[in-house]
């Protein structure tokens, strides 16, 4: 046997091994042992490796069921043909790789669409409320808002030269027994604030309560800072009403809803629920549970209302009307958010549209199906509404901020509302907060999440003189008996006919839906590796069974040079006095089965090993098995 042989003949040699032994005649001697069962045929193991990655990366490309693989194998010859193939299965790769990137991105952004149906049934009409514009001056507090009225005509009169105490007495309220005490800041005064490079801008001032941080709440209308500024001091004088007086005054005279009808019937009075408004005045809610049986102006409700204008100095509002408000039933009304405007001596018809709006939760958006699961506790004790949680949330950080809640809103349990009588600096602390809700800079906005469901209405309003030139008298002296004034000239603008109808039964659903649910997002994965690869799923799991024999080959291979390297090592000469013992050449252990005669130098063997299951396909030329019985040419 050449060096190189490694001990194994090949088919031919064992082809002639055996016709040698049939020509033979048997040796005469004693009777031999039967002789061995026939070796059965090579037995495939249950996992098999190639010999090497050549062998494992040409058995993928030949079977695989991906395009192109096999291109990579079969023009072996020709090396231009191989490279071009190798370059666009990479280039292929590469863009298969980016376009997934892009997908997953896009995923990961969890994109949704608005999914818009129309839907037709019978629907419950909303809630409406409306409000006469003249808020009653308590009169606990009746003196000090006078004085607040007359420093108000000091500060026009002295920004514009307008005298607004003609024709008016000095101060006419009595001064009731239990009158809270209440010293009005006057430093605290409507002023010019001049800015160089644009608009003179009126406003006024407000300092903390060392003086030393100052805040200038400034406008470049007029009007609007007119009105601020006595909404301020307005608010700062009925926060020292007792927390029990808007209960006891919250009775109404009755005299705002002349007539009211739904569907030709008339309303009864439990249809109505009532309350008094600081700055809007004495607000009814038409809280009838009526269902729109058919569109138009026939069937739904009317109202014939009166109008009166408040007899003291107009300033917390410069329009003339009623103050209307569409919302879902047991919601807050938030008149300052939300109303319009209806001027007197006009008939309004409001139509409604309803849509109803459905959003996704986590992980497509930030939404909640109620309070339950929202940060801020709601302050109302209504249904979650953004604008409810919003309120709750300022006046909530109002309270931990400045020591006190804001009047127009409600207060948390052990909360007070804030005076300049308890607290001095409560203006300069309340808009500067104010001015963060504004910018955005409190995080009010992303504690109070939007609902995942709720109901928005769509207005539209169109008006008309009302009544008219011909039909005044007798409309008017036909109302004049339900306590409407019979002697003013002026009765039309006293009078305001509100007609509110569904425009149509159809609604319109509006839902989200995510771009890329997991069967979209599958079946956007599979185009893209159909378009550059042709493959499917079963090809994904043929390139991870290559990848796991790739990583098994290399741990075998791996481990075979380690210890190859490990019994190459020299090992260290015996201690000097030691005694060598030279075993015998019949003892000394042979490789692949040879005898002692061999011609190969002896040296350390390894012990046999067996080898997992894995191994059973890695060719014998690397393999650290037991010896392999060779046959022998009998000579």
């Amino acid at each position: 046997a050449t060096p190189g042989d490694t001990g194994r003949p090949g088919p031919a040699e064992a082809t002639l091994c055996t016709q040698a032994a049939a020509q033979t005649p048997p040796r005469p001697g004693p009777p031999s042992a039967p002789p061995p069962p026939p070796k059965e045929g090579h037995q495939e193991g249950l996992v098999e490796l190639p010999a090497s990655f050549r062998e494992l990366l040409t058995f993928f490309c030949t079977n695989a069921t991906i395009h192109g693989a096999i291109r990579l194998v079969c023009s072996r010859g020709n090396r231009l043909k191989t490279t071009s193939w190798g370059l666009l299965s990479l280039g292929a790769l590469v863009a298969l790789c980016w376009q997934l990137g892009l997908l997953f991105e896009r995923h990961w952004h969890r994109p949704v669409l608005m999914a818009v149906s129309v839907h037709s049934e019978r629907k419950l009409l909303p809630l409406v409320t409306l409000c006469d514009g003249n808020p009653r001056r308590p009169s606990p507090v009746l003196r000090h808002l006078e004085l607040l009225d007359e420093f108000a005509r000091e500060n026009i009169d002295s920004l514009y030269n307008v005298n607004l105490s003609q024709g008016r007495a000095a101060l006419s309220a009595p001064v009731p027994r239990h009158e809270p005490p209440f010293h009005l800041d006057r430093e605290i005064r409507l002023q010019r604030l001049s800015h160089s490079g644009s608009r003179v801008r009126v406003g006024f001032r407000l300092c903390n309560s060392t003086g030393g941080d100052c805040f200038y709440r400034g406008y470049t209308s007029g009007v609007a800072a007119v009105q601020d500024w006595y909404h301020f001091h307005y608010v700062d004088i009925l926060a020292l009403l007792p927390a029990a007086w808007e209960d006891s005054h919250g009775s109404q005279d009755g005299h705002f809803v002349l007539s009211c009808s739904y569907d030709g019937l008339d309303c009864q009075a439990r249809q109505f629920r009532t309350f008094h408004h600081p700055t809007y005045g004495s607000c009814y809610t038409v809280d009838g549970v009526w269902t729109a049986q058919r569109p138009g102006i026939t069937h739904g409700v009317g109202l014939v209302l009166r109008v009166e204008q408040q007899p003291h100095l107009p300033l917390l509002s410069t329009l003339a009307g009623i103050r209307v408000m569409v919302h879902g039933r047991n919601h807050t009304p938030f008149l300052g958010h939300h109303s319009f405007s209806v001027r007197p001596g006009t008939e309004a018809t409001i139509s409604i549209r309803e849509d109803e709006v459905h959003r996704l939760g986590s992980p497509y958006g930030h939404c909640t199906a109620g309070p339950e699961g929202v940060e801020v506790e709601l302050l109302h004790n209504t249904s979650y509404t953004r604008q409810a949680c919003l309120v709750s949330c300022f006046q909530q950080l109002m309270v931990e901020t400045c020591s006190c809640g804001y009047y127009l809103h409600p207060l948390p349990a052990g909360a007070e509302y804030c005076s300049s009588a308890r607290h001095p600096a409560w203006g300069h602390c309340f808009y500067r907060l104010y001015q963060d809700l504004e910018t955005h800079r409190l995080p009010c906005t992303s504690r109070c999440p939007r609902p995942c469901r709720e109901s928005a209405f769509k207005l539209s309003t169109g008006t008309s003189r009302w009544p008219s030139a011909k039909s005044a008298g007798w409309t008017l002296a036909t109302l004049g008996e339900q306590g409407l004034p019979r002697q003013s000239h002026r009765q039309r603008s006293s009078l305001a006919k509100i007609n509110i109808v569904y425009q149509e039964l159809n609604y319109r659903s509006v839902e989200e839906a995510p771009v890329y649910s997991v069967p979209q997002l599958l079946s956007a994965m599979g185009s893209l590796c159909s378009l550059w690869f042709g493959a499917s799923v079963l090809s994904l799991l043929e390139l991870l069974e290559l990848l796991l024999d790739a990583s098994a080959l290399t741990l075998v291979l791996g481990g075979r040079r380690l210890r190859r390297a490990w019994f190459s090592w020299p090992r260290a000469s015996p201690a000097s006095g030691a005694s060598s013992i030279k075993p015998e050449a019949s003892q000394m252990p042979t490789p692949a089965g040879g005898t002692s005669d061999d011609p190969e130098p002896s040296g350390p063997h390894l012990p046999r090993v067996m080898l997992p299951g894995v191994l059973a396909g890695v060719s014998a030329e690397e393999s650290w098995a037991g010896p392999q019985p060779l046959e022998t040419l009998d000579t």
